[in-house]
């Protein structure tokens, strides 16, 4: 089964305080979608969509000699959903499924990527599919951080955010990192449902999942990602953070 995956790389990136895309800024001098683009070569992807928006032909440039990269243009930043709607004519057609993840997201790991697709393709192959498989992790300090909602069963049932969590879903522990694999056609037809009634008036593909589950589909979260993969890059200050980590990475 072909492995494809999207890269949202069109944001600016207002908090690092420079002129670069987000996505390429340096993080032990290489540009931080390196360390995405070669996790995902580890998990096997065949085909990577790169979403370019702010400055998005320097992106182009930066990633002109790597194998297997296709760009999406997002004309305007209205959100990751707005981003991934930005690639519906490329994957139209594609691969039966595909794997949705940040590229300011450095501490991505293959092997995390690589078990999200085990897992679709297993559930597949016993007759029992999935429409999405969301990667989620176990956190201490979760704060801030929305959290997985499971049913009696342990079955998923929704996300919450942290502003919008009561105090006993605050004591959740697993948190979603938005590393979503989601069946390809499921994704496309849900995203003309996303609706932009938040206070940034823009499209989120976190809501994808609940739209799968209003619709009678089957939604899995797992939480297979290292407490690592948590560190992201928002601030100058996290960029220390993640380099240090990125170093004793043996240890984790």
């Amino acid at each position: 089964m072909t492995r494809q995956a999207v890269v949202l790389a069109a944001g600016k990136g207002t908090r690092m305080k420079s002129d670069l895309p987000k996505v390429l800024y340096p993080v032990l001098g290489r540009p931080i979608i390196d360390y995405v683009l070669d996790a995902l070569a580890r998990a096997g992807i065949e085909r990577t969509i790169v979403v370019v928006g702010y400055q998005g032909d320097m992106v182009r440039r930066a990633l002109a000699g790597r194998p297997n990269i296709e760009f999406a243009e997002q004309t305007e930043l209205l959100g990751t959903g707005h981003a991934v709607m930005s690639c519906r004519d490329l994957l139209e057609n594609s691969a039966d499924s595909v794997f949705v993840i940040a590229g300011d997201s450095p501490m991505l790991r293959g092997e995390t990527v690589g078990k999200l697709f085990d897992l679709y393709e297993d559930a597949a192959a016993s007759g029992q599919p999935v429409s999405a498989v969301l990667g989620t992790v176990i956190k201490d300090d979760p704060a801030g951080m929305g959290r997985i909602l499971r049913g009696e069963n342990g079955e998923f049932i929704g996300i919450v955010e942290h502003k919008d969590a009561t105090d006993e879903q605050r004591r959740i522990t697993e948190i979603n990192m938005s590393y979503y694999l989601f069946n390809t056609r499921d994704l496309l037809g849900s995203l003309s449902e996303i609706k932009a009634n938040n206070a940034q008036k823009e499209y989120y593909i976190t809501d994808v999942p609940a739209i799968l589950l209003r619709k009678g589909k089957k939604v899995r979260a797992v939480p297979v990602l290292k407490p690592s993969e948590c560190l992201g890059v928002n601030t100058v200050d996290d960029v220390r953070r993640v380099e240090e980590a990125i170093l004793a990475r043996g240890q984790d």
